[in-house]
């Protein structure tokens, strides 16, 4: 009720014709819109003081807090670490190997198939990337071999989490195993920006697949990709996929 009568207000006064209201919401906006002096003298170092404090904090909560607990939850890791950016959600009965020199948003979300016969398992090989708002869900296996990249809001999804039935869906009932697969990205991968891999798909060595992309089949070795869905834009010579 309060909300509705504020919103009212807020309107009467910014289309009312009455030149004394007309003032009142002028003054209003000038006062609303009001900003300090920001001399760059001042405000420049201070900047520089508010970006090394702010680095300092999350480099202790990093190595303090963050990345132990993490390591806490993996079955394997190598050295070292970064984990930047807060703590991965994790769910489900996942079984995470992360190999050394891997880089990994605190942003991103790591789940396992909770109705699978064995448990699902996510391999991350060694100098891997991956990035903000990453979601990998593993209805399988999901394996990430070394030197890949992926970039943010990327999902690769090896199960999708509900049935395709609408009955069974309304009922709560999981995803069938048909509808399940590994994924596989093979060595110098490179997945842009929000790009999505499906179950039971392979990229092959050194391809790239273009952002905003979805791969719902396998990617040969050594090519560009792109598109919804994916295909073959064209080769890549070598000494681009390096």
């Amino acid at each position: 009720m309060k909300t509705s009568i504020l919103n009212q207000s807020k309107q009467w006064l910014k289309n009312s014709d009455h030149p004394l209201v007309k003032s009142v919401f002028t003054q209003l906006k000038t006062v609303l819109n009001f900003e300090l002096p920001a001399p760059k003298f001042l405000c420049t170092p201070l900047y520089a003081l508010y970006v090394f404090i702010r680095n300092l904090f999350s480099t202790f909560t990093r190595i303090v807090f963050w990345t132990p607990l993490f390591k806490g939850r993996v079955h394997k890791v190598g050295r070292p670490l970064n984990l930047y950016g807060g703590l991965p959600y994790i769910s489900g009965p996942l079984s995470i190997e992360i190999g050394d020199n891997c880089r990994i948003s605190g942003q991103s979300t790591f789940t396992g198939r909770s109705s699978a016969a064995t448990q699902p398992a996510l391999i991350i090989g060694n100098n891997v990337d991956i990035g903000w708002m990453t979601t990998i869900a593993v209805g399988s296996k999901v394996v990430i071999a070394d030197n890949v990249r992926i970039a943010g809001r990327a999902l690769l999804a090896g199960y999708p989490g509900h049935p395709l039935d609408a009955q069974a869906r309304a009922q709560g009932e999981p995803e069938t195993d048909s509808q399940v697969g590994e994924i596989i990205l093979e060595k110098d991968v490179w997945l842009a920006t929000g790009v999505s891999v499906t179950a039971g798909v392979r990229i092959g060595h050194g391809s790239i697949i273009a952002a905003g992309s979805v791969v719902t089949c396998n990617i040969p070795a050594m090519v560009l990709a792109g598109g919804i869905p994916a295909r073959v834009i064209r080769e890549l010579k070598l000494s681009e996929g390096k």
